[in-house]
């Protein structure tokens, strides 16, 4: 029987190598030991005739190694396509939470921004909306003493015509003065009182702001200072200190530059230049900034003379 008459084949390619190294041993070893023999005996014992059958090359399976072989290279190949599919499904992972974390930003970035526009409209919702109760107010403090001025004027004229029935004379004097009075607002400024007059006309379209000194914005009071300041003439800053100043006159008599303030003399809320010919300039607010009006339109509660 063959030597190699029995040999199993195997599809794993190291169990197949190793089987034939272990044979190809066996039969080195089979070699060796034949030939130590033969080196060991007598010189003069006869040759041996017999023919070994040695396995060779071709006998030792070549199907099987060629089958082990294929199977490595198989399983190689298949390694690769593993390992190549699993970088592939790294690298979409990656990609995938890359554009999520992007699509997050995005859209935190819209939310932020939606919060903020949100709140930029609730803000200037509320101040137009504090804006209005503020105007609504000085349009409710300025009717309360228009009626307030309307009531002492009656009050004064019925005095005056008291007067004027106890005594012809008297009657004689209160229209002399009031004939002075309107020949005096009639007059063009001049001096100090025409440059009071021209600072604060020229003003005319500028904004109102509270708290603004100008060049561009004023708020009512700081009209008044810089007009007077154009005069070399200090005055306070607040409506209330400014119509505290000078000497009280009454809006029947008159002159350009004259203070006219709205509320109490001493706690005025607003202040304006009497510019002459019944019309007064004045910052009057966000609505309508620097504006020249007549004293029909908003009647002033009073006046006092600084000049």
């Amino acid at each position: 029987m063959s030597h190699t008459a029995h040999i199993p084949s195997h599809r794993k390619p190291r169990r197949s190598a190793s089987k034939l190294a272990l044979r190809a041993g066996v039969a080195g070893g089979v070699l060796g030991t034949i030939a130590v023999a033969g080196a060991a005996g007598p010189a003069s014992a006869e040759p041996v005739t017999e023919t070994i059958e040695m396995p060779t090359l071709g006998s030792l399976d070549t199907a099987g190694l060629a089958s082990a072989v294929a199977a490595s290279a198989e399983t190689s190949q298949q390694e690769a396509l593993d390992q190549s599919l699993q970088a592939q499904e790294n690298a979409a992972l990656q990609k995938a939470a890359k554009e999520a974390k992007k699509a997050k930003a995005e859209a935190d970035r819209k939310a932020e921004a939606e919060r903020a526009e949100k709140a930029r409209a609730e803000a200037e919702a509320k101040a137009q909306a504090e804006q209005e109760r503020k105007d609504a107010e000085e349009r409710a403090s300025r009717d309360a003493a228009r009626t307030q001025l309307s009531t002492t004027s009656t009050s004064n004229s019925s005095s005056g015509s008291g007067v004027s029935d106890s005594g012809s004379g008297s009657g004689s004097s209160s229209d002399s003065g009031s004939s002075t009075g309107s020949s005096t607002e009639t007059q063009a400024p001049s001096g100090t009182a025409a440059a009071i007059v021209a600072f604060a006309r020229a003003q005319i379209g500028d904004a109102y702001v509270m708290g603004g000194t100008g060049p561009n914005s004023w708020d009512c009071s700081g009209l008044v200072q810089a007009a007077y300041a154009q005069a070399g003439i200090d005055l306070p800053r607040i409506s209330g200190d400014q119509s505290s100043r000078g000497t009280s006159v009454s809006l029947s008599n008159l002159q350009p530059g004259d203070v006219l303030y709205w509320g109490s003399r001493s706690g005025s809320y607003h202040v304006a230049i009497y510019v002459g010919g019944g019309k007064y300039v004045g910052a009057q607010n966000p609505s309508t900034g620097v504006v020249e009006r007549s004293l029909d339109w908003d009647t002033p509660s009073g006046a006092v003379r600084i000049l």
